[in-house]
């Protein structure tokens, strides 16, 4: 009874919504983007079922021209205590001034970092605060001995590495350095694209080795599968989607271990963790010998191999990158 009361309670972010494929602006700058970018974000609170005060999170998504989706988290946002089990989504359009979702005689209404929650004959049921997430490990700083390959200061670190107005590194290049067994810290960053959808929306990649793809993009709000934000590319969905919101510095800090060599036969297969903002979305996961990500560079192989960023043709931007290399 309890999970039908709650269901109905947050009725209004149930539903659907088709992300097809769109084209428009790339905002690159959090004080320079659209009217909608201010209802964008996560909010959270709490929703009374009976004697019970349910923790709820709030994922609200733009999709450009004043169209949203919302997805709803019973236990709070992902990382934050949601349940795993229980998520809904609904559609809402901005009307004077109003970010409003409807389902059935229940509304949703977003103004000012607020999201109340009522009906025509209960004005306020349900009222979410907005919160603004950081990664636990944004600006680690590296430990003695570390391989810094961008401190902001340089590309040189990197083949074809370019620097924007900004001082941030841009995607599409290949680190000199060639590495075995490693951890990685890396930072980065997502344009805000509310008119794109799918692989077009913030599209980049971490490679390690030059082999395989930790994926960078644009998820927030989605499923959180292998070609979405923080999946292994064509091998496996994270166990949970961390994205943030566009605009909003992320973290991954990757473990890998490279695969083992009898010759030229492999006899033990490389291993990854990675951890996205910190929380870790893949542990221990052993990775193909016969293949690499599908755009890879590098084949798999005995020797070492580069961090290659993915330029997809979207201003994704990445900092503060180091490098422990295994002893």
């Amino acid at each position: 009874m309890k999970r039908i009361l709650l269901a109905a309670v947050i009725a209004l972010l149930l539903g659907s919504a088709g992300l097809a494929q769109a084209k428009g602006p790339a905002y690159t700058d959090p004080n320079k983007t659209d009217a909608d970018f201010a209802f964008q974000g996560e909010y959270v609170g709490p929703v009374k079922v009976g004697d019970e005060r349910i923790k709820i999170g709030l994922q609200v998504i733009a999709l450009g021209g004043g169209k949203f989706q919302s997805r709803a988290y019973v236990g709070g946002l992902p990382g934050d205590g949601w349940n795993k089990e229980m998520t809904h989504t609904t559609e809402g359009a901005v009307q004077d001034g109003e970010l409003v979702f409807m389902q059935g005689d229940a509304w949703g209404k977003v103004k000012d970092s607020v999201v109340k929650v009522g009906t025509k004959d209960v004005p306020e049921f349900a009222r979410f605060e907005r919160v603004i997430r950081t990664s636990p490990t944004e600006g680690a700083k590296p430990p003695a001995g570390a391989v810094v390959l961008f401190d902001g200061t340089s590309a040189d670190a990197f083949e074809k590495g370019k620097l924007d107005e900004n001082g941030f590194l841009m995607s599409g290049c290949t680190s000199k350095q060639k590495f075995g067994s490693y951890k990685l810290h890396i930072e980065f960053r997502l344009p805000y694209q509310p008119e794109d959808r799918g692989q077009a929306r913030g599209n980049s990649g971490v490679y390690m080795q030059g082999r395989y793809e930790v994926q960078v993009l644009d998820s927030f709000g989605l499923e959180g599968k292998n070609n979405e934000c923080g999946g292994l590319y064509e091998l496996r969905d994270s166990d949970v989607n961390m994205c943030f919101p566009p605009l909003a510095w992320q973290t991954y800090d990757i473990d890998y271990t490279a695969a083992k060599y009898d010759g030229e036969k492999a006899i033990a297969p490389p291993r990854i963790t990675v951890v996205h903002n910190g929380e870790t979305i893949h542990r221990d996961v052993a990775l193909p010998t016969d293949r690499g990500t599908r755009a890879s560079p590098v084949k798999p192989g005995p020797e070492p191999g580069p961090i290659y960023l993915q330029d997809h043709g979207n201003p994704v931007r990445y900092r503060n990158i180091w490098v422990v290399e295994a002893k």
